[in-house]
């Protein structure tokens, strides 16, 4: 068993979006959040994991699409049922946790939450926990807002970037620095000279605050978000309830926690994560923790080859056979009646092709209502 911590705090998982980049197994009935991509757990089941040696279930709520409530307690029984939140649309993670902050604050007071989203791969687990601890200790102690930094392992244009200055704490390993600021995603130039400069991290999306802190800045910095949410802080499945929330989410605007209060904020302090990370932000993540076949390709269920080297190879039935003749650099999916093949440099505008798919299913279901 691990060992408990002294310190109290709670936990808010972000499980919305629509995993467009892993289709077709990700689709927006079941996104990438719910899917068992490694081992045996779902992505959000493992991050639930990965919070409960430090927070008793009771204290973690789950904001995600009103769609996926139900999901979301059937994979996390655990839960008490009112501890998932539904949001009625979608507002970028700005709204979603300044909802889950303002009813976490009314049911547990002001202790100190770790925020983050439900679909990363972090280990090892207990490096990640006592980074969360020492986080929350100082969030506490000096009034700050922490956000967790990946340093580079390449120069990445797909991440956004967080310079950082003097060192502020050391706590048993664990190093803190002043944050001097947030770095758009650059040009794969800007990221290389990012690299070098060795004063960059990646920004995680990880977070750890106290609710009365981070609803200053919130008020400060995002008012429509704090007057509009303030008064859903008893927020239940009651009809009237789940209406007002309603009216209260659709004329805010989609902003991301990051613009919307972490630029601007003069509290903000960053943490050195020594923990392996992933956002296993599309196909390509997947690479590594997928077996290699001897030709360099990676695969996950049975692959025939003749001179192909360099594909990935990913089927959701690990039975099923995928046959690959003189190809190099392929990432190929079979999942239920569906089969993607994209060169691995394109695999970016899988979004746009889902969307594409998307607008000819309801062109389709319009043409037959007329």
């Amino acid at each position: 068993m691990p060992k408990r911590s002294k310190t109290e705090l709670g936990a808010i998982i972000v499980a919305g979006g629509s995993g467009t980049r892993f289709w077709p197994l990700s689709t927006p009935e079941r996104p990438k959040q719910f899917l068992t991509l490694f081992g045996e757990r779902s992505m959000l089941q493992e991050t639930f994991d990965r919070v409960a040696g430090i927070v008793p279930a009771k204290r973690v709520l789950i904001v995600t699409g009103d769609n996926f409530v139900d999901l979301v307690r059937r994979q996390l029984p655990e839960l008490p049922p009112r501890n998932v939140i539904g949001e009625p649309v979608p507002r970028d993670t700005a709204a979603a946790m300044t909802l889950g902050t303002i009813v976490f604050r009314k049911r547990f007071g002001n202790l100190p939450l770790l925020i983050m989203p439900a679909d990363h791969v972090i280990s090892p687990v207990e490096q990640f926990r006592k980074t969360v601890l020492s986080a929350a200790k100082a969030a506490v102690e000096d009034g700050a807002i922490y956000t967790l930094g990946i340093k580079p392992a390449w120069p990445s244009s797909s991440y956004g970037y967080l310079e950082y200055g003097p060192r502020v704490r050391s706590d048993g390993g664990v190093e803190h620095f002043e944050l001097v600021r947030f770095k758009e995603k650059p040009d794969l130039a800007t990221a290389q000279r990012y690299l070098e400069d060795g004063r960059f991290y990646w920004n995680s999306g990880i977070f750890v605050w106290t609710p009365d802190v981070i609803l200053e800045e919130i008020r400060d910095f995002l008012p429509e978000h704090y007057s509009r949410l303030m008064p859903m802080a008893d927020l239940d499945d009651s009809t009237l309830k789940r209406k007002a929330l309603k009216e209260a989410y659709e004329p805010l605007r989609k902003i991301s926690i990051d613009f919307g209060v972490m630029e601007q904020s003069g509290r903000v302090r960053v943490i050195r994560a020594d923990f392996n990370w992933s956002d296993v932000g599309g196909w390509l993540a997947i690479e590594s923790f997928l077996e290699e076949d001897g030709a360099g390709n990676r695969v996950r269920g049975e692959i025939q080859s003749h001179d192909a080297a360099g594909n990935i190879v990913y089927c959701d039935t690990p039975e099923e056979t995928v046959a690959l003749v003189g190809v190099k650099n392929l990432v190929v999916v079979r999942a239920g009646n569906c089969t993607l093949v994209v060169h691995k440099d394109r695999t970016e505008e899988i979004k746009h092709l889902v969307q594409q798919m998307i607008r000819s299913a309801k062109s389709k279901k319009s043409r037959k209502k007329a």
